[in-house]
């Protein structure tokens, strides 16, 4: 693991900003008329494993959708069209929290106090690569994919790291895992408390969107990928304390709100600085949603039920709204 931004990894990462904004091609999602079959409608609820504990989501390729779990590193699997499901094995016991798949059917995994950025081949549950970052205080929390390279929020400590894809994106070496050290206008909580949870990119495709629940009362920032200079996002007053997963659709972001049971819907500017809250989604079915993933014209958010003591027998489940049009 690099301590810090520098040298060849520094430049496959970094010098791709101005690319970012291709990563809309990477996206799974499908035009409106596709998000329902022929027949009987897709499910807008549907179950997972008792005593799985969900945390992240991924959807594609196709229309399949997969959960990560707090405890442990088995994933779930599940069929948009039918809402069924199978719970794939990983070969870890370590937690999977946020992640993100790819065109290959590859998982990129923030493996949460294990301290892994993990890499799984969604199909199989084989772990293709996990690399080691930080110290036993961190929490790798979240991931968002660009066409060049994964990035991953730490929420204990004041930086993120990123993991350069190769040009038909090989997976690096352990040496070239980049640390990138949050500056600028970044406030981190004290004596590594809880700070930073999901992540975007920006509209443009040139940035990041970090989302900070301890700043100014929950806080939006904007990250240069080549510097780490943090600029805090103009969201117009709207905070977001409880902010969880984040998911940019051309220049609409969507923020889980999860211990409001909410999703705050923004409309941002090219560059990510400046945002105005569009809409507030609720649901009577929201049982502290976490992270959000789209199909279609649905959003798809686990229900993680953080309020309640988890035990083998808890049920949990996934719920789809429709996006804001």
């Amino acid at each position: 693991m690099a301590d810090h931004v520098s040298g060849t990894s520094r430049r496959r990462v970094l010098g791709a900003g101005a690319a970012l904004g291709a990563l809309a091609a990477l996206g799974p999602l499908t035009t409106a008329a596709d998000a329902a079959p022929a027949g009987a409608p897709w499910p807008t609820e549907f179950p997972l494993p008792d005593g799985f504990r969900p945390e992240g989501i991924a959807i594609g390729p196709g229309p399949y959708a997969w959960f990560g779990s707090l405890g442990g590193g088995s994933l779930y699997r599940a069929n948009l069209a039918t809402g069924r499901g199978e719970r794939i094995e990983t070969g870890t016991d370590a937690m999977s929290i946020g992640l993100k798949s790819d065109r290959r059917g590859r998982l990129f995994i923030a493996g949460g106090g294990s301290r892994e950025l993990r890499v799984v081949d969604g199909r199989s549950g084989r772990v293709l690569a996990a690399y080691d970052v930080g110290k036993p205080t961190v929490l790798v929390n979240d991931v968002v994919l660009t066409p060049r390279a994964a990035w991953f929020t730490d929420s204990t400590q004041q930086q993120l790291y990123g993991l350069p894809l190769g040009p038909k994106g090989e997976l690096p070496p352990a040496r070239d895992v980049v640390t990138l050290p949050l500056s600028g206008e970044w406030i981190q909580a004290p004596a590594g408390g809880f700070t930073t949870n999901g992540l975007e990119r920006t509209p443009d495709g040139r940035g990041l969107l970090v989302i900070n629940v301890h700043a100014h009362g929950g806080s939006l920032y904007r990250v240069d990928v080549r510097s780490g200079d943090a600029r805090r996002v103009d969201l117009g007053g709207s905070k977001l304390p409880d902010g969880d997963g984040a998911l940019l659709l051309g220049r609409t972001l969507y923020v889980v709100q999860q211990i409001q049971n909410a999703v705050d819907v923004f409309h941002l500017d090219a560059s990510g600085l400046r945002g105005r809250a569009i809409a507030r989604i609720t649901d009577p079915r929201f049982r502290i949603p976490t992270t959000v993933a789209a199909y279609g014209n649905r959003l798809y958010l686990p229900n993680s039920r953080f309020t309640d003591e988890p035990t083998p027998t808890t049920k949990y489940n996934a719920v789809a709204v429709r996006q804001v049009r």
